[in-house]
């Protein structure tokens, strides 16, 4: 992190209504905080205790207080990055309404309460902070990603236009896009990216990441996981905001961080050792898509450190691969019998495709009934989700053959528009950051190869965030050569 505070604009209101308090120790220990390591690791922290021990009301409350703070004494809205990324992981096993209905904190209407009145100073006091920075900036950039995130956007609210049409369709892919584009505009907009710590953000998916070990291996404490014959029911893992796929998906969307700090940071040893436990860690998971993808997003990683790194950091890289291979062939070896039963269920499954290929089907044949618009989300082909009153349509498992069919031609084209978009973003004048950004978003569209990650919220505020930190450290570098 950096030793100076990231603060670069004018004065804030509290400090503009009260000149002296800036000069407090109490003032000075809170932006000191902020601005440090500790800060993070303890939104992490946070989210990881609300999901293992269910305690979801205090930890709201701490997260509200955390960002009223940082309204009152920042003068960046960095510090909602980290609440942003983690909050939607916080719900709890023992919560969750899809499996525990009668006993889930959902089946009480003083929680329901709770949450919207959270929900809604937390947006409050995110649209106070932006339209202060705004405001005090007074300049305004229009971003990259613009036209092809609103074309996307439109392309959703238009999915099945005409006889398929519904309100209800045009509210699911309104909602859609703002889980994707949100994000990334309010940072974007409101954050001086030239005074971001590069590694900021890789330092917050490597916390996350630690934060996701602890909530998989909390998930084999789960009823039912471990079957009779001491073999591991797949079907059992799971958290209280989202089934063992959708754990995977984020774990393998953290590998890409420590590869950052073995290649830019020096630490070559220490990253590529917590860049094989996250991959260890979407293994434990049982995903198949989050397996394979996670371990081609893991080899990328690797290659991109040999690239980055040379003399004797490159000779620790290739003696850790050395020693990888090693001690996982004599591993696979001596633990055959263990990892058979411990993989059980995900060998039963073995390469079937669960009724995928029947959807793909089924989705392409809506394509062609109604090739322009589709059908919209809730006539389009896909499996059938438990939700909370019935709100989460079918989902394709497949990003193409979703777009076909919700949303037809003009989705399809929509989203190779900000496709093309982000990968110019993403791999003109290449950097470590650009590069940790790329193979996090790449882990989430390769899963939605298979799954349904990206028509997902939680993912899709991650895919901002990438976006916006992809955009300002460009622009950050930009300007610093400029200058």
């Amino acid at each position: 992190m950096p030793k100076s505070l990231p603060f670069c604009y004018n004065d804030v209101m509290l400090y503009q209504a009260f000149p002296k308090l800036k000069m407090q120790i109490f003032s000075i220990w809170v932006r000191e905080f902020y601005d440090s390591p500790a800060y993070p690791a303890f939104v992490v922290l946070l989210m990881m205790i609300s999901e293992i021990f269910g305690l979801e009301v205090p930890v709201y409350t701490i997260y509200l207080l955390l960002l009223f703070g940082a309204v009152l004494f920042t003068e960046d809205t960095f510090c909602f990055l980290p609440v942003a990324c983690c909050g939607y992981m916080t719900l709890s096993t023992y919560n969750n309404p899809a499996r525990n209905p009668e006993s889930s904190a959902f089946s009480n209407p003083a929680f329901f309460v709770f949450l919207a009145v959270a929900i809604g100073i937390a947006f409050t006091l995110f649209l106070v902070k932006a339209f202060s920075v705004l405001f005090t900036r007074g300049t305004l950039r229009r971003p990259r990603l613009l036209f092809g995130l609103l074309a996307l956007g439109l392309a959703y609210v238009l999915g099945g236009l005409g006889p398929h049409y519904s309100l209800r369709t045009a509210l699911f892919g309104a909602l859609e896009f703002a889980s994707l584009a949100v994000l990334y505009f309010f940072f974007v907009l409101t954050v001086d990216w030239d005074r971001v710590d590069k590694a900021y953000l890789p330092m917050l998916f490597a916390l996350i990441g630690i934060g996701l070990c602890a909530q998989i291996a909390n998930m084999y404490t789960n009823p039912g996981v471990f079957t009779a014959q001491e073999t591991v029911d797949r079907t059992y893992l799971y958290t209280g905001w989202g089934i063992y796929n959708n754990v995977a998906c984020i774990m393998a969307m953290c590998i890409p961080a420590p590869f950052y700090y073995a290649a830019k940071r020096g630490r070559v040893i220490p990253g590529l050792c917590m860049a094989t436990l996250f991959l260890l860690a979407t293994a434990a998971t049982q995903s198949r898509g989050g397996i394979l993808f996670g371990s081609v997003v893991y080899l990328a990683g690797m290659g991109s450190v040999f690239i980055a790194v040379n003399g004797r950091d490159r000779l620790k890289a290739l003696g850790f691969v050395l020693v990888l291979a090693a001690v996982g062939g004599i591993g696979a070896a001596l633990f055959s019998a263990q990892f058979g039963r411990l993989f059980a269920s995900l060998a039963g499954v073995g390469m079937q495709s669960n009724g995928r290929l029947d959807i793909y089907r089924n989705c392409w044949d809506a394509f062609v009934h109604s090739p322009v618009f589709g059908v919209g989300f809730y006539d389009t082909p896909g499996y059938a989700l438990p939700s909370v009153g019935g709100f989460l349509p079918p989902r394709a498992h497949n990003t193409l053959f979703q777009l076909l069919a919700s949303g037809g031609l003009v989705a399809l084209l929509a989203y190779l528009f900000h496709r093309v978009q982000t990968v110019r973003l993403l791999f003109r004048h290449p950097s470590c950051e650009k590069t940790f950004a790329a193979l996090s978003i790449a882990a989430m569209l390769l899963t939605s190869l298979l799954d349904c990650h990206f028509f997902n919220f939680g993912p899709g505020l991650l895919y901002g965030v990438l976006l916006a930190y992809a955009e300002g450290m460009d622009g950050a570098a930009h300007r610093a050569l400029l200058s």
